[in-house]
C-alpha cells in the first residue's frame, strides 16, 4: 500500500479533479488517501467522501498546512509516502512510478515531473515560465512543488513538519543530492495563476519560504541561489529569452517589493492563496512541458 497525505483548505473546486486521476486505474488496496480537511467552511469533506473507501477523510478546525500534514502523517500508515496539494493532478501510474524508486533502497526523496498547463493564459504568463522551467530549480533540484514522496527510511529523519511555509523545501533538504531525484516518465500536472498580478502574489509566500529555509539551512540555500543566478545569466545569453526574462525579472522584483512592504507592517507571513487557477478546475488537462 502507498500513502498519500492531501492536505486541503476550501478546496471543494479541485479536490474532485485531484483525486480523480489518482484512484482511477488503482487497484483495491493499493493507496491509502488521507484528505485532511483543516478550518473548510465549503464542501471539501463531502467531495472527497465520495470517492469511497479508497479515501479516509480527516477534519481539523485548525486552518493550517503544517498542522493537516502533521495529522495526515500520524494517521497514515503505509509506505513510500506522498504528500499533495489539492489542486494538483496526479495519475495513478506516475504514483506508481515514483514509490518503484522509493522502494530501491537509494533514493529517499522523490517526486514526478512537473507539467504546466498553460491552457487558455496569456503571454505574460506562459513567458514566466518558459523562464522559470529552464532554472536549475525545476531542471536539477527539485523535489517538488505541489507533490512529494519520502520513503520509510527517510521518514525516520523527521518526526513533524515545522511551522514553515516552505514544506517542500524542508522535505528537499532532508537528503543529499544523491538521495533525492525527479522521476523520469512520471508526471504531474500544475494549473498557474491566470494573471501576472496573482502569479507575483504567491511569489510572496515563496519567498517567505525561501527565508525561512535560509534560516535552518544557510549553506545550502547559499548555494542554490548563487546557481539560479548563474543560469540566469547564461539565459541572458540567448536574446530569443529576453522577452521572457524581462517578464520573469519584474515579476521577481515586484515580489520583493510587495515583501518588503508587507515584512515592515508585520504581514510577510500572510498566507497569499491564488484562486483564479481554480477557476477552471473543471478543465483536466495533460498539457505538457512548454
Amino acid at each position: 500500500m502507498i500513502s498519500i497525505i492531501i492536505p486541503a483548505h476550501n478546496e471543494a473546486n479541485v479536490i474532485g479533479r485531484c483525486l480523480e486521476a489518482m484512484t482511477d486505474g488503482a487497484e483495491p488496496g493499493e493507496l491509502e488517501i488521507l484528505v485532511v480537511c483543516n478550518g473548510c467552511s465549503d464542501d471539501t469533506a463531502g467531495v472527497a467522501r465520495g470517492f469511497g473507501p479508497m479515501v479516509t477523510v480527516l477534519e481539523s478546525e485548525i486552518p493550517s498546512k503544517n498542522a493537516a500534514l502533521n495529522l495526515g502523517h500520524a494517521q497514515a500508515s503505509a509506505w513510500p509516502r506522498f504528500y499533495v496539494d489539492a489542486d494538483i493532478v496526479m495519475p495513478i501510474d506516475s504514483i506508481r512510478k515514483v514509490a518503484a524508486v522509493l522502494r530501491d533502497g537509494v533514493h529517499h526523496g522523490a517526486a514526478p515531473r512537473m507539467r504546466v498547463d498553460l491552457e487558455n493564459r496569456g503571454w505574460p504568463i506562459r513567458a514566466y515560465y518558459d523562464v522559470w522551467l529552464r532554472t536549475p530549480y525545476v531542471q536539477e533540484g527539485m523535489l517538488g512543488s505541489g507533490v512529494y514522496a519520502i520513503s520509510e527510511e527517510g521518514g525516520r529523519r523527521f518526526t513533524t513538519f515545522p511551522d514553515i511555509i516552505a514544506d517542500d523545501g524542508f522535505a528537499r533538504l532532508l537528503f543529499e543530492p544523491h538521495e533525492r531525484v525527479s522521476v523520469d516518465g512520471a508526471w504531474f500536472l500544475m494549473t498557474p495563476p491566470a494573471t501576472l498580478r496573482s502569479l507575483i502574489h504567491i511569489n510572496v509566500r515563496r519567498r517567505v519560504g525561501r527565508f525561512e529555509m535560509a534560516e535552518m539551512h544557510p549553506d545550502e540555500t547559499l548555494g542554490e541561489a548563487k546557481q539560479q543566478r548563474g543560469a540566469l545569466y547564461r539565459l541572458f545569453l540567448k536574446p530569443k529569452l529576453w522577452p521572457g526574462l524581462a517578464v520573469y525579472l519584474y515579476a521577481k522584483i515586484a515580489c520583493m517589493a510587495i515583501y518588503f512592504v508587507r515584512q515592515r507592517q508585520g504581514r510577510h507571513k500572510e498566507w497569499n492563496r491564488d484562486d483564479t487557477s481554480r477557476d477552471d478546475a473543471n478543465r483536466v488537462g495533460t498539457r505538457s512541458d512548454p
